[in-house]
């Protein structure tokens, strides 16, 4: 397993990039320390696949280095790095049996048979086809596949890092709850260094001890699942964790609180703000209070949606859409308003959490 280090990554796919706007992958400063589980997590076209392709060494960094335990390996091919990489869709020798297909990495470098049987048996277990070790990987379907190129990812235990790039597209629902926990398992058991893309919030929060999110070429916060949720920091990150995302409204200052309309909702300090910055006030619909009229900020609730231990009811405030969460048992006023406090509330300057750690 290794560190790697990422000083100063960025990416363009244009010849002579001028602008920001035209890296795909903005600047990236980070470590991966050795023996961590981090996911890269963002909507298409965020930068996530670029970033793991250059750890991997698929593409070459426009600018910045790239640092396994210290070493540069930014002009190293991929062979040279060993790494092992599963695709989005699987990438598998179609003529060999489910076996062979997970030996051959150990095979390839010499290793012997009684380990390789001993290694291969392992895996099978872990990807449920013990039945299908003796089948070519011809005939089995898309998920068999896809078991058999993370398996391949698995069988070996010298690599510096396993990289997952949407790896449980294609796997159905079950299957994909059994995986992400054996990959954790393994990853507890083992200490490999794992880097998961996906834009599945649910596989990132699950899978990794830290997430990375990323938005628009750019990393915007790097934490646990618990710092996302409690203290995003950008706005993106609030929308993009929790189902229903954070209420994010714009507000302006007013002594103490913060203005929504007519509304004025107190703060626990409001330091950080600078002149002519566009404000927005942060609030997890799990962390609204409806109370009845005149106890609170009077919302207007447009639906109500029952979804099992809880409701979600889809409101507005003033103009701005605003959810809570309602649990189940607890009534909902007729003429609800919200109330919030400030401890449960961030506030943004220009997307950024004010007073944010960096």
């Amino acid at each position: 397993m290794a560190n790697i280090e990422l000083n100063h990554i960025r990416h363009s796919y244009l010849p002579n990039p001028q602008s920001k706007t035209d890296y795909a992958l903005k600047e990236v400063h980070h470590t991966f320390e050795d023996g961590g589980a981090y996911a890269l997590l963002g909507p298409s076209g965020c930068g996530k696949t670029t970033l793991l392709n250059i750890i991997s060494g698929l593409l070459r960094p426009s600018e910045g280095d790239l640092l396994f335990d210290g070493v540069s390996v930014r002009d190293l091919p991929t062979e040279a790095r060993n790494i092992a990489q599963v695709f989005q869709f699987p990438v598998v020798y179609d003529t060999m049996s489910v076996y062979d297909n997970l030996a051959f990495p150990l095979r390839n470098r010499g290793v012997e048979e009684s380990v390789v049987d001993e290694t291969v048996r392992h895996i099978l277990g872990i990807i449920d086809l013990e039945s299908k070790a003796h089948r070519k990987a011809q005939g089995l379907t898309a998920d068999e596949k896809q078991k058999i190129s993370l398996g391949r990812g698995l069988v070996r235990a010298d690599v510096n890092a396993i990289l997952f790039d949407e790896p449980l597209t294609v796997i159905d629902p079950h299957m994909k709850w059994v995986l992400r926990s054996q990959l954790k398992h393994l990853h507890k058991q083992f200490g490999y260094t794992m880097v998961y893309v996906t834009h599945d919030q649910t596989e990132a929060l699950t899978f990794a001890d830290k997430v990375v999110v990323m938005y628009e070429g750019e990393v915007v916060q790097i934490g646990t699942p618990d710092e996302l949720f409690q203290r995003p920091q950008h706005t993106f990150v609030g929308y993009f964790i929790g189902s229903p995302g954070m209420n994010v409204v714009p507000c302006t200052l007013e002594g103490e609180g913060a203005r929504i309309g007519s509304n004025v909702v107190p703060l626990n300090g409001v330091n950080g703000v600078g002149t002519g910055q566009s404000l927005e006030l942060g609030v997890r619909p799990e962390f609204v209070t409806l109370k009845p009229a005149g106890e609170g900020m009077p919302i207007q609730v447009q639906a109500v949606e029952d979804v099992g231990r809880y409701r979600i009811v889809r409101a507005k405030l003033e103009d701005y859409d605003f959810n809570a969460i309602v649990m189940e048992g607890q009534e909902i006023p007729e003429n609800p308003s919200a109330v919030i406090s400030a401890e449960n509330i961030n506030l943004y300057a220009d997307s950024w959490l004010v007073g944010r750690e960096g």
